[in-house]
């Protein structure tokens, strides 16, 4: 399926942002900035999550565009800020970055950290995505999404239904995990309950690239089945109308980033959007 370039593994910068004067990097307004590529999945749950918040005004954005324009898959207006903090550093300048305007140097390039500082230190006008009392079961779904959807239907892709049967099959997997978010969503409107979490921004956004990426290699007959949750699918497009989520689709870019890495070959459901993303650009 996908094949991204062998290239050197950049180092992952792991900063943190307290809660005072006293750690260093702490919460100011305008103080940080998020540079972002809204093809890239990691990229797009960090934008999703700060127009949930509504950060606008507090932690500025740059857009960057959908794919990347320097070898090894970085991106040239990000070389300033990894060789800054970073001595003779050779690797891909990747997104997402969350930079630090004071110092000008990178701050972390980990998501799971800068999704959480930015739902834990800085203070926004929108929900709490991040509720004390359900951060195991936010990251269980999130173990869910890139375990048994992402990396499962990337594997059934590059197999093909004729070779399924020679391994623990990952469609099975797929499909599994697929009834298991179904289930959810029939009886509640968000994944973890009444009101809407990191966990349902995870989601939306695995649901997202499975409609638009993985199903260029999945078989038309493996995209019914996928399909066949119309409670999740329903799910996602209510998520989709809210402008913290339909604004950040960046649809031509996600083909655009696909193209520009995969190696694998089309298959019979590469035809069949399962939803139209489209309708819900901003």
């Amino acid at each position: 399926m996908s094949v991204i370039p062998s290239v050197v593994a950049p180092p992952v910068f792991r900063g943190r942002i307290g809660c005072d004067v006293r750690s260093g990097h702490y919460a100011v307004p305008h103080r940080y900035r998020l540079h972002l590529a809204l093809s890239c999945p990691s990229c797009l749950r960090v934008a999703v999550t700060h127009s949930l918040l509504g950060l606008q005004d507090t932690l500025p954005l740059t857009l960057l565009p959908a794919t990347p324009d320097t070898p090894g898959g970085g991106y040239a207006t990000l070389r300033p800020l990894y060789e800054a903090s970073a001595h003779l550093y050779a690797g891909p300048a990747v997104a997402p970055v969350l930079s630090d305007g004071w110092t000008g140097r990178i701050v972390s390039t980990h998501v799971p950290d800068i999704l959480r500082d930015l739902a834990l230190r800085f203070r926004g006008t929108g929900p709490e995505l991040l509720p004390a009392c359900r951060e195991s079961e936010v990251e269980a779904i999130g173990d869910l999404c890139e375990r048994s959807v992402n990396r499962a239907a990337q594997r059934a892709g590059e197999l093909g239904l004729d070779d399924l049967a020679a391994h623990r099959d990952p469609l099975t997997v797929l499909l599994a995990a697929l009834g298991r978010l179904e289930r959810r969503v029939e009886r509640q409107s968000y994944v973890l309950g009444d009101e809407i979490t990191a966990a349902d921004v995870h989601v939306w956004v695995t649901l997202l690239q499975l409609d638009t990426v993985h199903r260029w290699h999945l078989d038309a007959g493996a995209m019914e089945r996928v399909a066949d949750h119309p409670a999740l699918w329903a799910y996602a497009q209510r998520l989709a109308a809210q402008p913290a989520f339909g604004r950040h689709l960046d649809l031509d870019g996600i083909v655009s980033r696909h193209r520009a890495h995969c190696r694998g070959q089309e298959a019979a459901g590469a035809a069949m959007s399962i939803v139209d993303w489209q309708a819900y650009r901003v």
